[in-house]
């Protein structure tokens, strides 16, 4: 696929994945979040296609990235809310850092 239709079909599987949390009492800030963090940046090249499925994926040296539901519903426990503080250690790709900082942006 070229580049533009690569963005396209991120879009709508991020927006198939969105609507899915969506039926698991998420947040809405957390599901408007999530739909806004690029996953598939956060993958290997190999992965990508499975960027926006809800599971797990390995990132290398037997690290995973989280699957989006596990980092939708830590987010809803801690209730992060704009201009909160959080420290955050160990996530391994940095998708987990990525959502939760977008979330207490100021």
């Amino acid at each position: 696929m070229g580049r533009r239709q690569d963005c396209v079909e991120y879009a709508r599987k991020r927006s198939q994945l969105v609507n899915s949390l969506s039926k698991m009492g998420i947040r809405e800030e957390i599901l408007n979040t999530i739909n806004k963090v690029l996953r598939h940046l956060f993958v290997p090249e190999v992965h990508i296609d499975s960027a926006y499925v809800d599971t797990p994926l390995p990132i290398g040296h037997g690290q995973t990235i989280s699957a989006p539901h596990m980092v939708a519903f830590m987010c809803n426990l801690l209730e992060l809310d704009k201009g909160r503080k959080v420290l955050e250690i160990g996530t391994g790709s940095g998708y987990n850092a990525a959502v939760m900082a977008e979330l207490v942006e100021t």
